[in-house]
């Protein structure tokens, strides 16, 4: 199950990638438009903390590229360091470290020594909170206590005015959260904001055209026909995403009578894609497969109608926080686990490897099938159908 690495996101790829998140976008929809998988561009942004990196520029009191080639230029020609820096309106000292610091007069190159000094200026910016251990207590003890960063700040304003040492931005706290390179604050205590998210959102971040919000028009399961509660007969499924690490997931798909696994594999969890994904799967299926679908509040299923308008298949929606009410696929998804292990990346997985691990349950025998295989029962409707 190899796969070939894609290089790496140019410096275009990387800026059009941040404009897109600070416009609200999902992940799915960059990857889209970048070519990559989401869970590249997870990688990209959770490593940020969701926060676009500062742009780039070199400060005037460094040297520039142009002064680097006429330092090299000077050394060639044997130019004494004082005559140089006097060419250059520097100080005599910044030249000679500049000389000593890549290579000395027989080694100095000027496009290596730009190259890591604009390297070495990558060095991140000091944390308030890392230089401020008190300070840095009391916004940990508030986050423990479930209070939100604005909170905080407020908090700090109204109780410590005057102190500056003891003041910080709701951002600040945010950044220290979320960048876990800066070392400051536990990831743990992200489980204590109340969105849990483990990565900052724009402001103007807008969920609209991206198939969240509410689900327009379910139908709750309490309108799902007999047959599909009791099993009397086969078409009625039960599905539901697999996730798994760099923002990757799996369909699953259980047929309710055989407990016949299904296992799609998606590039993305926006509405968009998995019921596009969805349908040619399901769509694939005989006839007599093909009645109902049950589905969680999952906003993966927000386009549930055009689901049912390309299959013909109806789709109805289990009660807030319900699991049991998909039972089946529940249990169904426990047993995967040996194959599509929690933390693991699944988009290294093809369709054809997934095809291969639902083969792997389809024919296990189930003591619920009176030690028959999913597959088995599955081919005996068929076949008595046809």
């Amino acid at each position: 199950m190899t796969q070939r690495s894609r290089p790496r996101l140019t410096a275009e790829e990387k800026e059009e990638l941040w404009s897109r998140w600070r416009a609200g976008e999902s992940l799915s929809n960059i990857g889209r438009a970048l070519g990559r998988r989401p869970g590249a561009i997870h990688r990209q942004v959770a490593a940020n903390g969701g926060f676009a990196p500062a742009p780039r520029s070199r400060s005037p009191r460094v040297l520039s590229a142009t002064e680097r080639e006429e330092i090299s230029r000077g050394l060639a020609e044997g130019v004494a360091l004082r005559l140089i820096a006097r060419r250059l309106g520097r100080s005599p000292s910044t030249v000679s470290r500049e000389v000593a610091r890549h290579g000395g007069r027989e080694r100095y190159r000027a496009a290596r020594a730009d190259a890591r000094a604009w390297s070495s200026a990558l060095r991140a910016k000091s944390c308030k909170l890392a230089a401020q251990p008190r300070l840095c207590a009391l916004v940990a003890g508030k986050l423990a206590e479930d209070w939100s960063p604005q909170q905080i700040s407020a908090w700090l304003a109204l109780t410590y005015p005057g102190e500056q040492a003891l003041q910080v931005s709701t951002e600040t706290i945010y950044r220290s959260l979320f960048v876990q390179a800066r070392g400051v604050l536990r990831k743990e205590l992200t489980a204590h904001l109340r969105t849990q998210r483990t990565m900052r959102h724009a402001r103007s971040a807008t969920r609209k055209g991206q198939g969240r919000g509410g689900i327009v028009d379910a139908v709750s399961i309490r309108e799902r026909p007999a047959e599909a509660e009791d099993r009397a007969v086969p078409g009625h499924w039960e599905g539901d995403l697999v996730a798994g690490s760099a923002n990757s997931h799996v369909a699953t798909l259980v047929e309710r009578q055989t407990r016949y696994l299904m296992l799609i594999k998606l590039a993305g969890k926006d509405t968009a894609t998995v019921v596009a994904a969805l349908s040619a799967g399901v769509g694939a299926l005989p006839e007599q497969l093909k009645a109902s679908l049950t589905w969680d509040r999952g906003l993966e299923m927000a386009d549930h109608k055009r689901f049912t308008l390309a299959t013909d298949v109806a789709v109805y929606f289990c009660d807030p926080r319900s699991p049991w009410q998909r039972g089946t696929n529940e249990n169904t998804n426990g047993l995967l686990r040996q194959y599509l292990p929690k933390g693991a990346d699944l988009s290294v997985h093809t369709q054809a490897d997934l095809d291969a691990i639902a083969a792997r349950l389809n024919t296990r025998p189930r003591k619920t099938l009176e030690y028959q295989t999913p597959s088995d029962r599955l081919s005996s409707i068929v076949a008595s159908t046809a």
